[in-house]
């Protein structure tokens, strides 16, 4: 199966979105090709996409809405993004999966530098990783190409817990905890970026977002702590058909 990613602009789920479809790069069942327009959002590179032919394809976008309303795409799509209008969603033929906690940075000259992108996307990823984002991308991917099925979700703190598989209350506590604090991040940033005028406030509301990431990035580390205490860490990976697999105790052997 080949499966065509375009990345528009910069969103969490994004970064590392292929090499979750096959972390080992085993997987003899797909093919992955993909395209990116780097920072900026160019839909133009969507042309890519269609001039191959795919089993499936990926788009990644923040507000997708804004800029792929007048897209159209041929066959099977899924749309990957931080917010979008349920009219929108509705409207739409394609799949899609909108992650909530999957935070706009902030993107002020006077507050942002390469560093401090990399810092914040670390605790991104970690939120997106621990409470259980990246495991629902695999299995609504995985699904999406093994069925005749587009998935249609809208990710809250629940339904991205369910796919962490937390044995531990105060662990499932602690990463909910961040996939909130990360969710509201968004609220702050867009003031920061869009909204104020005032330099000193817009900073200050920067550096405000990027410590709620750091700190929604601790919560989800202490969350992932106590399930390794407790030997209780869910793993899916891959098998070489693509089979999604499922090992808790750490020296229990896959067959």
């Amino acid at each position: 199966m080949r499966i065509g990613i375009a990345k528009l602009g910069a969103i969490g789920s994004a970064v590392l979105l292929e090499y979750c479809l096959d972390e080992l790069a085993m997987r003899g069942d797909i093919e992955t090709f993909v395209v990116s327009s780097g920072s900026k959002i160019k839909v133009e590179v969507l042309e890519e996409l269609e001039k191959r032919d795919f089993d499936l394809k990926i788009v990644t976008c923040p507000n997708a809405e804004k800029f792929l309303k007048d897209v159209n795409l041929s066959d099977r799509v899924i749309v990957i993004t931080d917010r979008a209008s349920k009219d929108w969603l509705d409207s739409l033929n394609w799949g899609y999966i909108v992650v909530k906690a999957d935070a706009m940075i902030g993107a002020r000259r006077e507050f942002l530098d390469p560093t401090e992108m990399v810092l914040y996307n670390s605790d991104l990823l970690k939120v997106l990783a621990v409470t259980g984002i990246i495991r629902l991308l695999q299995y609504e991917i995985n699904r999406a190409l093994k069925e005749d099925y587009l998935p249609k979700v809208v990710v809250d703190y629940n339904t991205a817990v369910k796919f962490a598989g937390f044995c531990n209350p105060y662990a499932r506590a602690k990463a909910i905890a961040s996939y909130i604090i990360a969710e509201n991040i968004s609220k702050i940033t867009h003031k920061a970026c869009f909204v104020e005028k005032d330099a000193e406030n817009y900073i200050t509301l920067c550096a405000t977002a990027h410590e709620m990431m750091r700190i929604a990035g601790k919560l989800a580390d202490e969350a992932r702590e106590i399930e390794k205490s407790n030997d209780s860490v869910l793993r899916t990976p891959h098998s070489k058909s693509g089979e999604i697999l499922k090992k808790v105790g750490l020296y229990d052997v896959l067959m």
